[in-house]
């Protein structure tokens, strides 16, 4: 997937918040291979993308995991810690190596409450990624596994 400003968390936050946000953020580096998070664990945490690109994926039984989507440069890594239970949803591996900024999950979650604009412009924008994701992840499937011709006119 090309990056898009629909898949840029800091684009719609308002600046005194993501000021703050910002605050948070901690300087992180993936090797190429790393295994950033996986399916079912704690999401406690998330990424910004500065370098690199990351391959999402979902597991196959007996099978590599499979990829669902790849991420790069601007992009949010990790969206399920925002919405309880806080596990993730899918795998993440670094495709090559990746420089990004890390958000401790809780600490962000105190800042959202704390500030009521920027909780609500955090959790919009946090949903707004996740439907991007979901409505291209659709898109993928329906092209791999759909009927030629398959809604066309």
């Amino acid at each position: 997937m090309r990056t898009t400003p629909a898949t840029h968390l800091f684009a719609a936050l308002p600046a005194s918040g993501r000021n703050r946000l910002l605050g948070l953020a901690k300087d992180v580096v993936f090797p190429a291979g790393t295994r950033i998070f996986e399916e079912g664990g704690p999401a406690d945490r998330f990424w910004v993308i500065h370098t690199g690109s990351v391959v999402l994926d979902t597991p196959v039984p007996g099978r590599r995991p499979a990829p669902v989507e790849v991420l790069s440069p601007g992009d949010l890594l990790g969206c399920s810690w925002l919405f309880p239970p806080y596990l993730w949803h899918l795998g993440a591996e670094a495709q090559s190596d990746v420089r990004a900024q890390e958000f401790d999950a809780t600490a962000v979650r105190a800042l959202a409450r704390a500030d009521l604009e920027l909780g609500e412009a955090l959790a919009r924008r946090v949903a707004e990624i996740t439907a991007h994701r979901m409505q291209s992840a659709r898109i993928r499937l329906l092209d791999l596994y759909g009927p030629h011709g398959a809604g066309m006119p």
